[in-house]
């Protein structure tokens, strides 16, 4: 029996509104395998869905049976639906390729040939500050412009960056509108001999400059890029612009996950608040590996008081009872620690629900051991549904 603070995570799949699930959260806390089981309870449910890690961690590849993940989607077998039409492909966002992917699509053959041997670019695409989150939201709008996906279920980096890719268009705009692009932009844009003569005079002040802190080679390089680049700056940032609308519209749902611990809430309440202000679409709180047992009507100060009877009593007898009451205590003991997080983890669930009253909750159950396979998968996402009878 479900309330309406529930989170219904069948109910959010099944919608065929629902085309972009976003999966965000400190490390940790098992969201890639949150993302992995969605993305696998949607396709057996008959939605044609694709899983995009950018988080460079394995265990996504790991956990359903490839052997590697790369920037193209991948096909996982055994995941279909009994019946319909659903599937399951899996990728991790490759940021150099996709980066050279999109100079291949929008610049012509000569122009794309300078900027992917320049050596700028070179670096810029393989580890600038923000290049990851900015090919990310790229990413994301390629796949949802093909038309093919039914469900893009994105897994983001652990921490507090994984929204940095919301701020992808802002920061762009700030790179690209900056002062020092502008002037190696400048010579570029001004046309006339004597306009040039004039301009050159304040570039190459500003430019003798830069080459003093950057060094001349790198500064040459950066003038080359900027220059092979220019046609391309209004379309990166167009593109950053269409796809963080998307990601606000109608259709994309945010879940934050986490685990019932203080510090992990801690974070989630950032991302809640985060997403709030920036007016996304939160669908609600995963809450991981929730602890629970199969005797909640003992409670721990009761079994402390049963397990210290019973070691009193095989302290005063040498039997075979005796070692079995010592056994039964030791059970006992663990039953009362269990019951002790127990408690802990409900305060701090009471705690974030008193603050974020609104926000939907699924408990999701902790398992015994990690998620290796499809089967693990599958039952990480009968646990979110609250199906699973184990």
């Amino acid at each position: 029996m479900t309330s309406e603070r529930d989170l219904s995570v069948d109910r959010l799949i099944d919608d065929p509104r629902t085309r972009i699930i976003v999966c965000c959260g400190s490390g940790g806390v098992g969201k890639t395998t949150t993302a992995a089981a969605i993305g696998l309870r949607a396709a057996e449910r008959g939605r044609r869905t694709v899983v995009l890690t950018i988080d460079p961690a394995r265990r996504l590849a790991q956990s359903m049976g490839l052997t590697e993940l790369d920037n193209t989607p991948r096909p996982v077998k055994g995941a279909a639906g009994p019946d319909g039409p659903g599937e399951l492909h899996a990728m991790m966002l490759d940021m150099k390729r996709t980066f050279d992917e999109v100079v291949i699509a929008h610049a012509d053959p000569e122009r794309a040939k300078a900027i992917l041997e320049n050596p700028f670019y070179q670096s810029l695409s393989a580890g600038f500050a923000g290049t990851q989150e900015y090919m990310a939201m790229e990413k994301l709008g390629q796949l949802r412009a093909t038309g093919t996906w039914d469900l893009i279920v994105v897994d983001t980096p652990p921490s507090r960056s994984a929204l940095d890719f919301l701020d992808a268009p802002s920061r762009l705009g700030s790179f690209l509108d900056g002062r020092i692009i502008r002037v190696l932009m400048a010579p570029a844009k001004v046309g006339g001999r004597g306009a040039m003569k004039f301009l050159n005079v304040g570039v190459g002040m500003v430019t003798g400059t830069l080459g003093k802190i950057f060094g001349s080679q790198l500064l040459t390089d950066l003038q080359t890029f900027v220059a092979a680049m220019d046609s391309m700056f209004g379309g990166f940032r167009e593109r950053a612009d269409r796809t963080y609308q998307l990601l606000k519209a109608e259709g994309t749902a945010f879940l934050v996950v986490a685990a019932p611990e203080r510090d992990a809430l801690r974070e989630a309440a950032y991302f809640v608040d985060r997403l709030a202000a920036d007016e996304m679409p939160l669908a609600g709180l995963v809450l991981n590996r929730v602890h629970g047992t199969g005797a909640p009507q003992l409670t721990a100060e009761r079994a402390h008081a049963a397990a210290q009877s019973l070691e009193e009593n095989g302290a005063d007898h040498e039997s075979e009872q005796a070692e079995a009451d010592v056994l039964a205590a030791g059970l006992l003991r663990l039953h009362a620690e269990r019951m002790e997080v127990m408690v802990r983890e409900r305060r701090t669930r009471d705690r974030f629900v008193s603050v974020y009253p609104d926000v939907p909750i699924v408990e999701v159950p902790a398992l015994a051991g990690d998620v290796h396979d499809l089967d693990g998968l599958r039952q990480i996402g009968r646990r979110l549904s609250g199906t699973d009878d184990d």
